[in-house]
């Protein structure tokens, strides 16, 4: 049956494949061998497939080399917007700096040139009010004289009178004592005279100590209203990055201010005079103004001590984000706590604020770690070292090196695994970062 069919098949291909016979030659004798359809067919097929998968393989290998390439360009091209990125940041950041300390210096002149224009107002103040002591004491002079004028004309008038009446020698008399009344009277006028000029000096110079002080005040106003805007555009980047990273800012500057450590200190209201026991407007707004320079000074030490700076400086790749993700160890969906920042074993790792060491050694699933204690209830985890520079109990600044990345614990490759939480809850560590960028 086997044979029959075999036979069938042969009869059926050589339509296509007819018998091939490869001659083999020698001295004496010839020989051939039969190449049926069925082993040319096999043959045949054979060649095929080899071919067939020849070009496949090497379509794969063309097509996996476009793509490493492709993959490295936009990677290149990542790395070149990462890099532009950070030094607009870091421009902007120095630009900020400079504008602050521009911003201090005009205010300390701006406050000497307010001092030494309320000193002056005050000196104008008590000469006027000295002024006016003094015109009040000409006016009531000149009303004396007047007083005495009218007087000297009645006794004129009671004297002429009586002359009428008396002896040629009594008028003689009369008439010594006439001279006399009337050479007193001239006197008594030019007085009054003189008064009545020297108070049109004092009211006219009253006057013009009024304007001055008016000058004074539109020029303090317009000083104070400078100062004002400047402080509330000062205050406006810092209140929205203490915001953005979700901490209350009223909150936060309680707990510096209970915490002051000997880095500046209060600013003393201004009180710029003893006389009574009010107030001014001017005090007033210059004590606004320096308690809105206090609520800066407390930013900036809170600036300090909050982890808003980047982990890593040197070149890297966000490799993982924060929240639910497929496991890379294929152990289904689930939390990432932090963010993975790859880039090669040995990069400098940093502290993003001021804090106090709190573990540093081997930690489960973590690898080599290292976990930083923050002011306002703040902690940062460094994960998945090669290397450790600290140890507990280290007091860190912001930008020091705690450790070298690496590939320790339960990971694929060389990254940072970094973790910020606040009291004690995880959050998303980009929310600070993003914050810090606005100011630092």
């Amino acid at each position: 049956m086997l044979k029959r069919t075999t036979y069938r098949l042969h009869s059926t291909l050589e339509r296509w494949l007819p018998e091939q016979r490869l001659y083999l030659k020698s001295d004496t004798a010839t020989r051939f061998v039969r190449i049926r359809p069925l082993t040319q067919l096999a043959a045949l097929a054979g060649g095929v497939t080899l071919t067939g998968w020849a070009m496949v393989a090497s379509a794969i290998v063309f097509m996996d080399g476009v793509s490493t390439e492709s993959g490295k360009g936009a990677t290149a091209r990542q790395q070149a917007m990462y890099e532009q990125r950070l030094n607009e940041l870091s421009d902007d950041r120095d630009a900020r700096a400079q504008e602050a300390a521009n911003a201090q210096a005009r205010f300390a002149t701006a406050l000497a040139e307010v001092s030494s224009m309320q000193s002056r107002l005050l000196a104008s103040e008590d000469e006027r009010r000295e002024l006016e002591s003094g015109l009040g004491a000409v006016q009531d002079t000149l009303r004396k004289t007047l007083e005495e004028r009218d007087s000297a004309r009645t006794e004129i008038t009671r004297v002429t009178a009586a002359m009428n009446d008396r002896t040629p020698e009594d008028g003689v008399e009369a008439t010594d004592t006439l001279k006399m009344i009337t050479a007193a009277l001239d006197s008594t006028a030019r007085e009054r005279d003189d008064m009545a000029q020297a108070a049109q000096t004092a009211l006219a110079q009253s006057t013009d100590t009024a304007d001055e002080k008016a000058a004074l005040e539109a020029r303090n106003n317009a000083i104070f209203t400078q100062l004002e805007d400047a402080v509330e555009m000062s205050m406006e980047p810092l209140d929205r990055m203490f915001r953005a990273a979700g901490l209350n800012t009223d909150d936060l500057l309680r707990q510096v201010r209970r915490g002051y450590s000997g880095q500046g200190g209060p600013l003393t209201p201004v009180s710029l005079s003893t006389m009574s026991g009010a107030v001014s407007a001017e005090e007033t707004r210059a004590n606004a103004i320096l308690d809105g320079l206090e609520r800066m000074n407390m930013y900036r030490i809170a600036a300090m001590r909050v982890p808003m700076a980047m982990p890593v400086t040197s070149r890297f790749r966000y490799s993982s984000g924060f929240g639910y993700r497929n496991d890379p160890k294929g152990a289904g969906r689930r939390m990432h706590a932090g963010i993975d920042m790859a880039a090669p074993v040995g990069t400098p790792i940093l502290t993003t604020g001021d804090g106090v060491v709190v573990k540093a050694g081997w930690g489960n699933g973590y690898g080599r770690m290292v976990e930083v204690r923050h002011d306002f209830g703040i902690m940062t985890r460094y994960a998945h070292m090669s290397r450790i520079d600290v140890k507990v109990g280290d007091r860190v600044s912001r930008g020091d090196q705690i450790g070298a990345m690496g590939s320790s614990g339960r990971s694929t490759g060389s990254h940072l695994h970094y973790e910020v939480h606040v009291g004690g809850q995880v959050v998303n560590p980009m929310t600070f970062i993003k914050a810090g960028r606005d100011v630092f």
